[in-house]
């Protein structure tokens, strides 16, 4: 009856701890965390919107989306308290050492009791565990592994080129805030303080965002409104500069253009008149027309001279 006793009040005193609200409470918010965690599993698809070149986008669009949206706010904070807990696991343990550490111990252990098995009782205890087939990775898995790989590469890739080409100036601003403060803080900050602060800002910038969003909206077409107007005033400015500059332009070309005239007149004005000769033939002789005589002793060679050129001339050999 006393066991009987002790069973019944074991068995009440579960039955109170399972209605209690506070098992009742973290029942709850376990079927949460699993809802908001299918949701975000489920969140990875192509975005219908493609990018500025036409191209359609990856499912981890989408995903980083949502993750970074806190939408599902169980889902967001898991996922930042892990990449927390394994930049201070890096930092602060030696993971690498320790696996070697593990491995030499697991095989040490492994070869010892395959050893002793064998030697005791002619079987080798690791023998006796080994499975009757080796676990082999399906093509299917390995395939999914492979494409979700390939998906995860692009969304780095072309997110870095839509930051570079200014596909969203505010994202670009943000990226280039984010290297120039890197820039200085690296050298009094260490790498992993670094990508602690990163991923505190890359979480909780949206979260600002989201619940300050009416302030920091009005803000924003504020400091927009601004711009434009500066901007308006400078192009009319400018505007108003170049139709005086062109006037003035036009004035000066004109003012240049009449000189030139001017001194191109001025010039075929000073240049000498031919003067127009007024002699006529009356003012010369009359050229003879009598005919010259025709004595031939005028126009023949007298004989001594045509003997000395005979006698200057080389006789040729015969």
């Amino acid at each position: 009856m006393a066991d009987h006793g002790a069973t019944a009040n074991g068995n009440t005193n579960v039955d109170a701890l399972k209605t209690s609200p506070v098992a009742q409470n973290v029942k709850d918010q376990t079927a949460k965390t699993t809802t908001e965690l299918s949701n975000l599993a489920s969140a990875r698809q192509t975005p219908p919107y493609p990018a500025a070149t036409g191209q359609p986008l990856t499912h981890y669009h989408s995903f980083f989306s949502e993750l970074l949206s806190w939408n599902n706010p169980r889902a967001s904070a898991i996922a930042y308290a892990s990449i927390i807990s394994l930049i201070f696991l890096v930092r602060y343990l030696d993971i690498f050492r320790w696996g070697f550490k593990l491995t030499w111990m697991v095989l040490a252990i492994t070869i010892a009791a395959e050893v002793s098995g064998k030697t005791l009782l002619n079987s080798g205890f690791a023998t006796q565990l080994r499975p009757r087939k080796y676990y082999t990775v399906p093509r299917e898995t390995l395939d999914a592994m492979i494409g979700d790989v390939h998906e995860l590469v692009n969304f780095f890739v072309i997110e870095s080129q839509r930051i570079l080409f200014a596909e969203n100036i505010y994202a670009s601003a943000a990226a280039a805030l984010g290297a120039f403060l890197s820039y200085y803080l690296v050298k009094i900050v260490p790498y992993w303080g670094l990508a602690l602060i990163s991923t505190t800002v890359l979480f909780f910038a949206p979260l600002i965002y989201k619940s300050n969003q009416e302030l920091i909206d009005s803000q924003i077409k504020h400091a927009n409104e601004i711009v434009e107007a500066q901007t308006s005033q400078l192009r009319t400015v400018a505007q108003k500069h170049t139709e005086q500059a062109t006037q003035l332009t036009k004035q000066y070309m004109g003012d240049y253009t009449a000189k030139a005239q001017a001194l191109i007149k001025g010039a075929r004005g000073s240049e000498p008149t031919p003067v127009k000769s007024e002699l006529s033939e009356a003012d010369f002789p009359a050229a003879p027309k009598a005919k010259l005589p025709q004595d031939p002793a005028i126009f023949s060679t007298p004989e001594p001279v045509l003997k000395a050129k005979a006698e200057q001339e080389p006789l040729i050999a015969a």
